[in-house]
């Protein structure tokens, strides 16, 4: 009788601790889908607000460029082609599309279906092909962003908003005439940031954001493995060392707006660096990615078995030679995708950056790390602010590219890992 009661206690123990293993199971996976959900959410509301930005009304007009203007006496001359008032070929041609408008008021109305970057593309296009002078072209104007919303459907005309009842009959006369094209906006690819949204690019940014990224890493990365190989490898066990482990962990917790006070007290104020630029803002980068890239490396270096170690050394091998030559390499695969992940933490981080100035409006794209410069968080943050329409798909556009960048990086450490991880 006693030995029935025991193997049914058993049983039903054993009953129990499958059912909380499947309970478990379960609640691995619920977890599992709500992180999927919620990045499908924040990837489909950012896709559905920001899939416009891609595409860029333009106004397709017939320029005549009279060549007396263009090219008085007959001389093509660089300087005089850019002296051209390009503005009166497109409004002009513009009227011709849109005939009757007679007051100036209407007038400038009309104008402004296009964008004051249509003369610099007009002025463009002649430079770079004077064969065109002297002849009426076919040419596509960027509209204006009020316009390039209208058309788009994110805006409607007239009751009191930003584009007008006879706006909006005008750009549907051109729509019924095959004027209005969308196409593909290479201007967000190629172009710095601008106050009108329909030229504003992230090319600035991005170049910002290589940039300092290229500092962070050249900077990071060898005093990272440096400091991982000597905590881990030749550092005694004692108060001090434990002391530097404590303080790295610590390191790795700090909110990163402390790392961008230090840069401004001591970067900016001290040494006098140059502020908003990318070589700051990849020094400060790189104390903050320093404790991930130690911590990771040590994780992979503490993974090597000690039997290579041991192995190393009954050849004859010293200490450095061990650690260079067979520990190193068989560890190198972790600490990369350490340093990756760090990389790709420190492309998103925005906070320490506006402390050290580079929230500042740039145009002009950076050639070297003490250009003056923005990176693609502090971008999206300044176009988050921006009180135009246009803006907002543009923020969401930028927020997907920056999200790509972040997804490939990280996919980048996992395939790493997984190519080049050894199992023991």
């Amino acid at each position: 009788m006693t030995e029935n009661n025991t193997t049914d206690a058993a049983l039903r123990l054993r009953h129990k601790r499958y059912a909380s293993e499947r309970r478990f199971n379960i609640y691995g996976i619920i977890s599992i889908a709500v992180a999927l959900g919620a990045l499908c959410l924040l990837i489909g509301s950012m896709a559905s607000k920001g899939w416009s930005a891609f595409q860029q009304t333009y106004i397709i007009l017939e320029v005549e460029l009279p060549r007396d203007d263009l090219a008085p006496q007959g001389k093509i001359d660089a300087e005089t082609l850019r002296d051209v008032n390009y503005v009166s070929y497109l409004r002009k041609s513009l009227r011709t599309e849109i005939p009757g408008v007679k007051s100036r008021r209407d007038q400038r109305s009309l104008y402004k279906l296009l964008s004051s970057g249509a003369t610099l593309g007009l002025q463009n296009l002649v430079l770079n092909d004077t064969k065109l002078i002297g002849q009426k072209i076919k040419f596509a104007a960027v509209a204006s962003d009020d316009i390039d919303q209208l058309v788009k459907g994110n805006i409607s005309a007239g009751k009191g908003g930003k584009v007008s009842k006879k706006q909006g009959d005008w750009v549907k006369k051109l729509t019924d005439a095959g004027k209005i094209e969308k196409r593909f906006n290479t201007n967000l690819f190629s172009n710095g940031d601008s106050r009108e949204p329909e030229l504003a690019g992230i090319w600035g940014a991005t170049m910002g954001s290589l940039l300092t990224m290229f500092v962070t890493v050249l900077l990071s990365f060898p005093l990272g493995v440096a400091a991982a190989i000597y905590l881990e490898e030749f550092a005694r066990k004692n108060r001090w060392t434990d002391l530097i482990e404590v303080n790295i962990n610590n390191l790795a917790a700090v909110p990163s707006i402390v790392f961008g006070l230090l840069g401004l007290a001591v970067f900016l104020s001290f040494f006098g660096l140059p502020r908003s630029a990318p070589l700051v803002g990849g020094i400060v980068l790189a104390l903050m990615t320093l404790p991930t890239i130690i911590i990771a490396g040590r994780a992979a270096l503490g993974a090597v078995p000690p039997s290579i170690r041991e192995a190393a050394i009954g050849m004859g091998a010293s200490p450095m030679q061990v650690v260079l030559h067979h520990v190193l390499p068989l560890a190198f695969p972790g600490i990369l995708t350490g340093t990756i992940i760090g990389a790709a933490r420190a492309l998103g981080e925005t906070a320490p950056l506006l402390m050290i100035g580079m929230v500042a409006f740039i145009v002009d794209i950076p050639g070297s790390i003490t250009d003056a410069a923005t990176v693609l968080p502090v971008q999206i943050y300044l176009w988050a602010d921006s009180p135009e329409r246009a803006f907002v798909e543009r923020t969401a556009a930028a927020t997907l590219i920056l999200l790509t960048f972040l997804i490939l990086m990280n996919l980048v450490a996992v395939i790493m890992r997984k190519k080049f991880e050894r199992r023991w």
